[in-house]
């Protein structure tokens, strides 16, 4: 045990903060197309079936204004337009049917009557306070913190010259799958799966991680390798979590865990795997 946790410290001693502060005041080329965007609706002389429409035919890319009238955060509103009209992008759904899209935030969200409660309201300091505190920059820096690792992975391979899918799920034996977010040569045909878990925050998503890993781990073939590159000050305040990712390393459940200081061991472990199955020479 003792030894076990000296491990444990050596490698925590090695993550580094992976994102950092913005400070919330600086204006962005984002916030000042929102603040932009709001302007034009506090403009409207109404808000109504058929003005907000017509707004909506002219500025199509604003329609995530509309989003956050209503509360929806970027990557739901994603979502949700994929499952309505078939495609994420809602400049492309606005364009091809303005009215439709605006019914649809209505009756699902009372965009309507949040236009109208909204526009023109003057705000305190403390309302500002307020939703800062309730936003989702947590969840987009938790994916800056990810894509890190992942471009940081993507360039080693790249550089190797191996094959590779990203983001998808993996076939191991008796052809169940897992989650991946890199694979060699691709998902279907993996010969060795890459997993980046990056966290500068703390919470449930990385006891998530950790079960995707262990996921990893159960579906593996006994000729299948599994590389995991973690990172992130977020592991320091989640023990339970990183004792529970070291134990698959401890036990050979994975073939490697690396935090982004061990590249280096990385890149050789990963090159050795490969030459075992004659994706290099």
């Amino acid at each position: 045990m003792a030894q076990d946790d000296s491990e444990v410290g050596d490698f925590l001693s090695r993550l580094r903060r992976l994102t950092f502060h913005v400070d919330p005041t600086i204006e962005s080329s984002r916030s000042r197309a929102l603040r932009d965007a709001g302007a034009s609706l506090d403009s409207l002389p109404a808000v109504d079936a058929g003005t907000v429409p017509e707004w909506v035919r002219g500025r199509p890319a604003d329609v995530y204004a509309l989003a956050l009238t209503v509360g929806l955060s970027q990557e739901k509103l994603k979502n949700l337009l994929r499952s309505r009209f078939g495609t994420s992008s809602w400049s492309r759904a606005a364009r091809a049917d303005p009215a439709a899209v605006v019914g649809w935030l209505d009756d699902e969200f009372g965009l309507l009557n949040a236009l109208g409660a909204q526009r023109g309201r003057v705000y305190t300091f403390g309302d500002v306070l307020a939703v800062r505190g309730e936003s989702r920059n947590v969840a987009s820096s938790a994916g800056v913190a990810g894509r890190l690792i992942e471009d940081s992975v993507e360039e080693i391979v790249r550089d190797l010259g191996l094959s590779y899918e990203m983001r998808g799920r993996f076939t191991g034996r008796n052809g169940e799958t897992a989650p991946a977010d890199l694979a060699i040569p691709t998902m279907m045909d993996t010969l060795i799966a890459v997993a980046c878990k990056g966290f500068d925050s703390t919470g449930s998503k990385l006891t998530a991680a950790v079960s995707e890993v262990t996921e990893m781990a159960g579906v593996r073939y006994a000729q299948q390798y599994v590389l995991v590159v973690v990172d992130g000050i977020g592991w320091r305040s989640r023990m339970g979590d990183f004792r529970r990712m070291h134990a698959l390393a401890r036990t050979r459940r994975i073939d490697g865990l690396y935090s982004l200081a061990d590249l280096g061991r990385f890149r050789a472990d990963l090159t050795e795997a490969a030459r075992r199955h004659a994706l290099l020479p």
